[in-house]
């Protein structure tokens, strides 16, 4: 993902500065120090400016931050991660010396123990050709991180083989024995909501899917904490009093974070920061960072860039110091920041790139539904709060294998299938991202692109988890979200999922409540229980197939391909003005070969 540069960006050209910029969308393995690749790329950039170039790296492999300096110096971000000061930050900085050797400066050590960096690593450049390379670990003495340093030398070819994850898990074992692993969890969260009279959810609901929220980012919680308000407070959301109760909670449980289960404000943010003194999240930098982590496709990326960009934007100056966010972990995934006065350029300028780059996806997604009409299949969206089993459902139905996990949003990317209902009628099965309550308004506008299979659906399917103790007010949120989109109005399938999660009282209790719809089913992906009820029930709100006899020309070979790619050809002869088919055929396409149809016996009407 594309992000901004912090430095002296001073005469840099726009390719270069792009260039520097697309250095986020590089990862290396959670197990070595950086790639050959990487380290090439950042070389090159450097010996092309005539400056040091540093990338910072996060446990993930993910490139947390971009910085560029004149010749012997290059701007270090001050990194806030860990709250325990002898605790490794989960940070790795490597940067360049283009003119100099690989020894690393007074500085970089001075910023290795100050910063308490993973490792601080610096390459040689000579003759534009990457040289040598000095990685300099911290030292643990007496149970805590010394100023006491190791370097090793390593050359190019040596990186992948370098155990740098082994180097850090040994690093901490030694401060704490309990810690055997580098694939840490980064944050350690304290999570807050505040309970408003008369909200459909209590604040035990809230806080139980805010903490899964953050599982699925990678945090660990370490409590929960709400507070029954009429309105949020303006200036801390929570009282005066409870934010400095939560900075006593911070101190005494080692938390580094604490996650609102609201949006927040960014003064709320600034002066939360200051009363807690730790990174503040909220609802929505959350969500938005789990997308981030789990975009896969072009389109995707892109979609999630925009959302992050937008939300980014009025925060800039309630985000802290420079770079506060480079601890690591969740809201490090996104853009990074750089000085004021250009940051809102940049955002600006990425943001117009990024809604151009948007319009191409909605005409391609326009060309596709285009020629899905032209083949006269209907289609079925799949629509359901997030971790209801669509994906699940999907593969059960349509014996596919797309990615199915027990996690939050582990589909952001529209999947679409072929689906056989019982009057051998096949339509297009899609399944979707899944909705969430206060989804962020920006996340909804920059996925308007994809949520647009759900408008342009024939047939929703929505996918309830049956099991879950909150599905009213998940249904509820998930007709708010349709509604926004303009899908209120269309006709809907209820499928409650994950039956084989139930008792036999609930089942009972679930299965009266499906009386109180019109088109529901009562299904499990798992099992396949009432798969059958469920395709039926499909079948009977969409058009039927209809039997058709046709004399399609030579020259509309493209029809005759349809009818054997969409249709089901029953009998088919050539003749001399042209192929004779008779076959069964969805409604738009019995509307495509209405000019060409006869009747085989009386030559007058098309359907038989």
């Amino acid at each position: 993902m594309k992000a901004l540069v912090q430095g002296n960006l001073v005469g840099i050209k726009n390719n270069i500065l792009e260039a520097l910029e697309g250095l986020y969308q590089l990862e290396v393995g959670k197990e070595i120090l950086a790639s050959p690749q990487l380290v090439a790329q950042i070389s090159f950039l450097s010996y092309r400016i005539k400056r040091e170039v540093a990338i910072y790296l996060n446990r993930r492999g993910r490139v947390v931050a971009v910085a560029v300096g004149d010749y012997g110096t290059v701007t270090l971000p001050e990194v806030r991660g860990r709250k325990d000061a002898n605790r490794l930050s989960g940070i790795r900085c490597i940067h360049t010396h283009p003119t100099g050797g690989p020894q690393l400066s007074p500085l970089d050590l001075t910023s290795l123990a100050n910063l308490k960096l993973d490792c601080m690593a610096a390459v040689e450049i000579t003759d534009g050709e990457v040289g040598r390379i000095h990685a300099a670990y911290l030292q643990p003495q007496r149970g805590k991180l010394e100023r006491e340093v190791m370097v090793v030398e390593l050359l190019p070819s040596e990186l992948e083989e370098h155990p740098f994850a082994g180097v850090v898990a040994l690093i901490e074992k030694e401060i704490y024995p309990e810690l055997g692993t580098t694939d840490m969890v980064i944050d350690r969260a304290i999570l807050v909501s505040i309970e408003r009279p008369g909200e459909g959810w209590t604040a035990e609901e809230s806080l139980a899917e805010l903490a899964e929220l953050a599982w699925t980012a990678g945090a660990e919680v370490l409590e929960k904490i709400s507070q029954k308000r009429l309105r949020p407070e303006p200036a801390s959301f929570v009282g005066q009093g409870k934010a400095r109760e939560l900075g006593m909670v911070v101190q005494e449980s080692g938390a580094n974070c604490l996650i609102f289960d609201d949006e927040l404000t960014p003064a709320q943010i600034r002066n939360l920061e200051v009363l807690a003194g730790c990174k503040i999240l909220d609802r929505t930098s959350l969500i938005l960072d789990i997308f981030a982590s789990r975009a896969q496709s072009r389109e995707g990326k892109i979609q999630v860039e925009l959302a992050q960009l937008k939300h980014l934007l009025p925060r800039l100056t309630g985000l802290g110091t420079v770079l506060s966010r480079l601890g690591g972990g969740i809201g490090t995934r996104g853009p990074g920041e750089t000085k004021l006065e250009t940051d809102r350029r940049h955002i600006r300028r990425r943001i117009s790139e990024l809604e151009r780059e948007l319009e191409g996806v909605k005409k391609h997604r326009a060309l596709q539904r285009t020629r899905r009409r032209a083949a006269s299949l209907s289609v079925v969206s799949l629509v359901g709060y997030t971790n209801a089993g669509k994906s699940s459902l999907l593969n059960a139905l349509t014996d596919s294998q797309v990615l199915a996990e027990d996690k939050l949003f582990a589909t952001l990317d529209p999947v679409t299938r072929r689906l056989s209902l019982q009057r051998n009628q096949e339509i297009l099965l899609t399944d979707t991202v899944g909705f969430v309550r206060k989804l962020p308004h920006n996340l909804v506008a920059a996925f308007r692109a994809t949520l647009e299979e759900v408008v342009q659906a024939e047939l929703l399917v929505h996918v309830v988890d049956a099991s879950h103790p909150g599905l009213a007010e998940q249904i509820k949120a998930v007709e708010e979200v349709l509604a926004e989109l303009g899908a209120g109005s269309k006709p809907v399938v209820m499928a409650f999922n994950k039956m084989d999660k139930l008792d036999e009282q609930a089942a009972v209790e679930m299965e009266r409540m499906l009386r109180g719809y019109p088109f529901a089913a009562s299904v499990s992906a798992l099992t396949g229980e009432g798969l059958d009820k469920l395709v039926d029930v499909i079948g009977r709100l969409l058009p039927a197939q209809s039997e058709i006899s046709a004399l399609i020309p030579f020259e509309r070979g493209d029809l005759l391909a349809a009818v054997h790619r969409d249709g089901q050809v029953k009998e088919m002869e050539y003749d001399t003005g042209g192929t004779r088919v008779k076959a069964l055929v969805g409604p738009r396409l019995a509307a495509l070969l209405k000019p060409f149809c006869v009747n085989l016996r009386e030559e007058s009407g098309c359907e038989r």
